[in-house]
């Protein structure tokens, strides 16, 4: 699978061990985040990783910024993107197999490494179990198409 990567300053380290683990999982990462630690902006980079979720560049995305919340915010205003910021396996189980989401966020400050993998692992081996929540899918669509 083809994922995309997005973070700010406050995540480098953290960006650079969760593609590892991707491509240790056989998967490719298209890294749209800072190499730096020098301040940057997030909304700028949640936007990028909205935008090519959004338009297939990628399948789907990891966004990550000190809280996850900040990134999130930026790439759910690209139509199409379902951002959700996961702090537990749960969660990020849940928000595949109910919310389809198709990026997932999380906080440098929040999880550490370990933490991290299980969550991005948890949101792989998810799928979307449609029936229901695909109503509610699109539901999101309608409101974004009311919202243009």
């Amino acid at each position: 699978m083809k994922i995309g990567i997005g973070n700010d300053h406050s995540a480098v380290e953290l960006k650079h061990q969760i593609v590892a683990y991707l491509e240790e999982l056989g998967h490719e990462v298209v890294n749209y985040g800072t190499d730096s630690t020098e301040s940057c902006h997030y909304p700028e980079i949640g936007e990028k990783v909205g935008n090519a979720v959004a338009n297939g560049e990628v399948e789907c995305a990891v966004l990550i910024c000190g809280t996850g919340v900040g990134i999130s915010i930026a790439a759910n205003k690209v139509n199409g993107v379902r951002a959700a910021v996961c702090s537990d396996c749960a969660t990020a189980r849940l928000v595949k197999q109910h919310n389809n989401a198709n990026i997932i966020a999380f906080g440098a400050r929040i999880v550490g490494v370990e933490l991290a993998k299980d969550i991005v692992k948890a949101y792989l081996d998810a799928e979307f179990e449609g029936g229901r929540h695909a109503v509610r899918i699109a539901m999101f669509t309608d409101i974004e198409n009311r919202n243009k």
